[in-house]
């Protein structure tokens, strides 16, 4: 327990075998629970787990993973809770697990992400390209600016996860992304903080040939269905604005898509719910 709430870490691992015991044993004493969710590991990954919760899955993706380990501290926690994403592979520093609890609990936000940009360290440079590449286009999803939609490490409130549809997600490697569109829709607050980028050999399993075109389109139907679902649950002046400039930027010139992006954000702004 850190101040007074239960922490639970989520440790999506899928071949970890090599890191996740170093994981484990760092992890800070205040936490409460943790489950690693072997998503069809064939190097042991999962017997390693023996001395906290585990959950087997059949290799359906890293955001299938996530997802059953948040859905496992939902049934495991009696009262309100805090549920923290971890990998499996060693690049996010435990050390870092208090400043990205923190705006939680000064009910400054419900989503927590960590931002490796401010301390990236040995971050490889095409690393960093790409996530520059699709920090905008999930901040365009969004509706509000996301410098860093990859990294993983986050923290999210009970009150998020006990409204979450569990029925409808993205498996795979744009979990992340598609995760921050959803919290955008429904109005949940995000919060940024700075995090270390741990990197010492561990390998990607990301290609980039299938994932960035994947993704990207992800980001545009979703973009579009964000604006549409919202157009009949949450209707506004800004929303209008939004349609009659994207509209308009098509017909006459696409310097209106500017005006649209704008719009669109203080809609996201104004819908955003209270912090409890």
């Amino acid at each position: 327990m850190f101040e007074g709430v239960q922490v639970g870490v989520v440790i999506p691992a899928r071949n970890e075998s090599e890191h996740l015991p170093n994981v484990l044993a760092t992890i800070p004493d205040f936490v409460d629970k943790v489950v690693v969710v072997d998503d069809g590991s064939t190097d042991g990954t999962g017997d390693l787990a023996s001395d906290v919760e585990l959950v087997r899955l059949e290799g359906l993706g890293v955001g299938a993973a996530i997802d059953a380990g948040h859905q496992f501290l939902l049934n495991s926690f009696d009262s309100n809770f805090i549920s923290v994403v971890m990998a499996g592979d060693g690049q996010m520093d435990p050390s870092d697990m208090k400043a990205v609890l923190k705006p939680i609990l000064e009910k400054k936000a419900h989503h927590v992400k960590g931002e490796r940009l401010d301390r990236a360290g040995k971050m490889p440079t095409h690393r960093r390209f790409g996530t520059f590449l699709l920090a905008i286009l999930t901040t365009l999803a969004c509706g509000q600016t996301i410098r860093d939609p990859q990294c993983g490490y986050t923290a999210t409130s009970s009150e998020v996860l006990t409204k979450w549809n569990w029925n409808v997600s993205w498996k795979g490697y744009g979990y992340p992304n598609w995760w921050l569109m959803r919290l955008s829709e429904m109005g949940f607050t995000i919060s940024h903080v700075p995090v270390k980028a741990i990197y010492d050999g561990q390998k990607s399993g990301i290609k980039v040939s299938s994932f960035f075109p994947k993704v990207s389109l992800m980001l545009l139907i979703g973009l579009h269905a964000r604006v549409i679902r919202n157009s009949s649950r949450a209707p506004s002046f800004f929303l209008l604005g939004t349609w009659v400039t994207y509209i308009l930027g098509w017909i006459y010139n696409p310097l209106l898509f500017v005006v649209t992006h704008c719009t669109d954000r203080l809609h996201v702004t104004m819908i955003r719910r209270d912090v409890k």
